[in-house]
């Protein structure tokens, strides 16, 4: 049985118990920082009893410890990243990539598209704007949280007016 479990040198090791006949013993599969395809592949070829791909991200959360996304999804948010910076995508690929998208999520298999597409779903402008910010590194995350505190502490407070002697009206 394979888990994952924090090291001493704050990485995290994925281990696999075994039965011996001096009693349960554990050993080291892998050690990693941040748990990626590489170390899946690792931990599967020296596994007795390998675990799914699934059930090791699954320990590894668990256990508290970074999962890297898959490349698709990498691949997907640095596309956007750099589409909010203002690059374009081809207006083939893009059509490409939309007709992909929406076949997706109706759980059908990708095929080369149609020449009728339907037109994609409206996207929020609040998307749009976070579209900026999808895979970026935690650390300029927290960089720019700091900055944005940083900002409203250094804004100015209103003084409240005094309350007034008027009594307060209430509507009936």
């Amino acid at each position: 049985m394979a888990y994952v479990t924090a090291n001493r040198r704050g990485g995290f090791e994925v281990r696999e118990s075994v039965a011996t006949s001096n009693g349960p013993r554990s050993r080291t599969l892998a050690t990693f920082r941040q748990l990626d395809d590489e170390v899946i592949a690792r931990v599967l070829e020296r596994a007795r009893k390998p675990p799914s791909a699934a059930e090791l991200r699954a320990a590894a959360l668990r256990a508290g410890a970074p999962v890297a996304a898959p490349p698709v999804d990498r691949a997907a948010a640095e596309t956007l990243r750099r589409m909010a910076a203002g690059e374009r995508v081809d207006p083939m690929l893009r059509r490409l990539l939309l007709d992909a998208l929406r076949r997706q999520e109706r759980g059908e298999r990708f095929e080369v598209p149609d020449a009728g597409s339907a037109p994609a779903p409206e996207v929020s402008d609040a998307a749009r704007e976070a579209s900026e910010w999808i895979g970026v590194e935690p650390e300029r995350r927290g960089e720019a949280l700091r900055e944005l505190l940083d900002l409203t502490d250094a804004l100015p407070l209103r003084p409240r007016e005094p309350a007034s002697d008027f009594p307060r009206l209430r509507s009936a």
